[in-house]
């Protein structure tokens, strides 16, 4: 073997300068191969793994410092699914990915991890049953790096009309065994803000009061007037002629402060349970806004939300569906859907506003704008909310670009209108319970808004951005307050537009 003298630090100092241009040009071409390399040769960084398990499906999310390329199969007997992770290695957040699997997750039974190849991570999901599987890849926006998302949706997705026909079947019954006459239930009589419980009650029992009177029952009365006393019988005087009948006082149940005429009701045919649409923002990947100690706005609206649901099902003639009953992501656009699929009669979409002063407070509503926002506010709020499906991750396939035009474009003035009463009744219920940050309903266009056919309106409870106002928001006393507040304005909304017959849902 031939071995070459070594040669000392001295040695190379007095090399010839022709020695020291070889080695110069040797190194630069040494750094231009290595900057030559493809960066998948390098293995990504694994941030962060997290799994967000539902009923609707189950989502999956690798977070890495640079985006990853990832091939999927799905298999059968036993159903699974094989992803590989191209430019990854093995590391402690994947390892990790195993234990984050719980046991009540509704499509993943368990997940085996492990080195498939150099730089290649494959996962395999052991299902609980078929599942339509979608990876795709979200570029970095907000505090996210680069994420691969698997989703894992049920081959039998959930029908959010058929768990609402079951949930109210036995209400459904007992309010058509107390079906009144064709003639009972008139709508309310007296001042909505004074008798909507009142109203509620007596459309609950059929249009009738609960105590049964043995006098006939008396025609409803539309505004006092003063009674008119009966004269003598005097059959040589002629009658004189009536006077032409004066039109019913107009009392705040028929005003339209918002320039809109309601159309007469149909009477008899309106006796139904009221659905209500609750639509919990954010979720998921998703946290939305955050208060200066760490409050998430997705989990003070869904506590808000589930309480505004347990209260409507109180009701006997109300029942409620919620977008989400869980910490995953919806997209704006399938919130939407859902209202429609159950043919919902209001849509409620609930929120804790943020600003970049921590100074900003109070309670806000908005509806729907065709022709741009009514403050600069509420177009920075529209914009903010509207990035959801951006935050939360929506994979481009998944995306009905003509129905969201669509849905766009026959967002109708009758809507618009309707849902701006609507907000007023329920801006005056929570400025009892909080500041307002406006005294009127506010208007901008949120896509989760945006239902040609159902009166909508978004509530930004208060501003989880505020210390004072995130820390109203951590009481449990509050959220409850918050959410009867919303009823509340619901009830009154009713009361004053009885809601019209619809056909059968089911």
């Amino acid at each position: 073997m031939l071995i070459k003298p070594f040669r000392s630090l001295e040695a190379t100092a007095s090399a010839p300068p022709s020695w020291h241009r070889r080695k110069l040009i040797q190194a630069g071409a040494s750094t231009l191969i290595l900057a030559l390399v493809p960066a998948t040769a390098r293995a990504a960084s694994v941030l962060a793994v997290r799994v967000w398990p539902a009923e609707d499906y189950t989502r999956v999310t690798i977070e890495t410092d640079r985006s990853l390329e990832a091939e999927q199969r799905v298999l059968q007997n036993p159903d699974r699914v094989v992803v590989d992770l191209k430019g990854v290695d093995l590391d402690q957040p994947l390892k990790d990915l195993v234990a984050k699997i719980a046991p009540n997750d509704p499509q993943i039974s368990q997940v085996r991890v492990g080195q498939f190849q150099p730089h290649v991570v494959r996962l395999v999901f052991d299902l609980k049953g078929a599942v339509k599987p979608q990876t795709f890849s979200l570029p970095p926006v907000g505090s996210y790096r680069n994420r691969l998302v698997v989703d894992l949706y049920p081959e039998v997705a959930p029908d959010p009309l058929l768990a609402l026909l079951q949930k109210s079947q036995g209400k459904e019954q007992a309010l058509a065994m107390n079906a009144p006459p064709p003639s009972a239930l008139n709508g309310p009589q007296q001042v909505p803000g004074d008798d909507s419980d009142a109203f509620f009650q007596r459309y609950a029992q059929g249009g009738t009061s609960a105590p049964a009177q043995p006098a006939a029952p008396k025609p409803p009365v539309l505004a006092a007037r003063p009674p008119v006393s009966s004269p003598p019988s005097t059959p040589s005087a002629p009658t004189p002629p009536k006077p032409a009948a004066k039109p019913p006082t107009q009392t705040l149940a028929n005003q339209d402060d918002f320039g809109f005429k309601t159309p007469p009701h149909s009477r008899g045919k309106t006796l139904r349970l009221i659905t209500v649409a609750i639509d919990p923002g954010h979720g998921g990947e998703d946290p939305g806004a955050s208060g200066p100690s760490g409050l998430h706005e997705k989990d003070v609206v869904l506590d808000i939300g589930r309480r505004l649901r347990a209260k409507i099902d109180g009701e006997p003639n109300m029942r409620a569906m919620m977008t989400r009953d869980d910490d995953f992501f919806v997209p704006l656009g399938v919130r939407v859907q859902k209202a429609r699929r159950v043919d919902a009669d209001i849509f409620v979409s609930i929120h804790a506003d943020a600003f970049t002063s921590p100074s900003a407070n109070g309670s806000s509503v908005f509806a729907l704008s065709e022709h741009g926002a009514s403050s600069a506010a509420a177009r920075w709020m529209a914009n903010k909310e509207n990035s959801s499906d951006e935050i939360g991750g929506v994979s481009i396939k998944t995306q009905d670009v003509a129905l969201s035009r669509a849905l766009l474009d026959m967002s109708t003035t009758a809507q618009i209108r309707d849902s701006m009463k609507y907000g007023h009744y329920v801006l005056q219920e929570i400025g009892k319970l909080n500041r307002l940050h406006k005294g009127s309903v506010e208007q901008a266009g949120f896509a989760v808004l945006k239902s040609p056919d159902i009166p909508s309106v978004l509530v930004e409870t208060a501003f989880i951005s505020n210390p004072g106002e995130e820390q109203r928001l951590q009481d449990a006393a509050y959220r409850d307050k918050m959410a009867s507040a919303i009823l509340t304005g619901i009830k009154k909304y009713f009361a004053s537009n009885p809601p019209l017959p619809k056909n059968p849902m089911a």
